[in-house]
């Protein structure tokens, strides 16, 4: 579906809102930052920010809908003779060998983590973001699974999964704030998934496997 003329404002306001924003909390903290000082900063009103963003932590985690569903997309795109472990393996390597930014592998992303660890608030909002996304990946396995609703193995797998995923975001954003270069950290965050990968269970290796025919 084309984007509305009306759809593509509203998206470069959030957007703007959210890059203002950011800008004023790398350079003075999060805590320091008032939503006042942000609607003047990018020229709207207080309440145009609330219209866009509910909540302060929202204008800095603004991708946050976009994790949540992050490892159920990789899962429900799985091809022929894949499992959900093998989707999840795959496109996270994808990612990391190809230094993207998804994975926290660019610059400034040092910058990013600092303003995190220096708040609270955005600490317990990335837990509950994390929370979140597991819980729509449990969901996801369990139905691309088939299983019954009181089957506890679709739960399991999914936090096997979740664990792999959170180690390696952990990994790479502890690494790039220690100023290590993006292309040196991929390289040992390769290493890191298919140690992990040798961590994993035959049955999360092979739970969800579509079939070939």
């Amino acid at each position: 579906m084309t984007e509305g003329l009306r759809e593509r404002k509203k998206r470069r306001t959030r957007q703007h809102l959210s890059d203002v924003a950011t800008g004023l909390f790398v350079e003075r903290g999060f805590d320091a930052v008032t939503i006042a000082e942000i609607a003047q900063a990018a020229d709207v009103s207080v309440n145009t920010v609330y219209n866009y963003f509910p909540a302060k932590e929202d204008l800095f985690l603004d991708r946050g809908s976009d994790v949540i569903d992050r490892l159920s997309r990789y899962v429900r795109g799985r091809g022929k003779g894949e499992s959900a472990a093998d989707a999840v393996l795959r496109e996270l390597r994808i990612q990391v060998t190809g230094v993207s930014p998804a994975v926290g592998l660019m610059a400034g992303y040092a910058s990013f983590m600092r303003v995190i660890e220096g708040a609270d608030g955005l600490k317990a909002r990335l837990w509950h973001i994390g929370q979140e996304a597991q819980a729509d990946l449990e969901a996801t396995v369990r139905e691309e699974s088939g299983t019954d609703p009181g089957d506890p193995v679709p739960d399991l797998v999914a936090g096997q999964l979740s664990w792999v995923h959170s180690t390696l975001m952990a990994y790479i954003g502890r690494e790039m704030m220690a100023g290590r270069d993006p292309v040196e950290v991929s390289r040992d965050a390769l290493v890191l998934l298919d140690e992990m990968e040798d961590l994993l269970g035959e049955r999360v290796l092979n739970y969800a496997r579509r079939a070939v025919a």
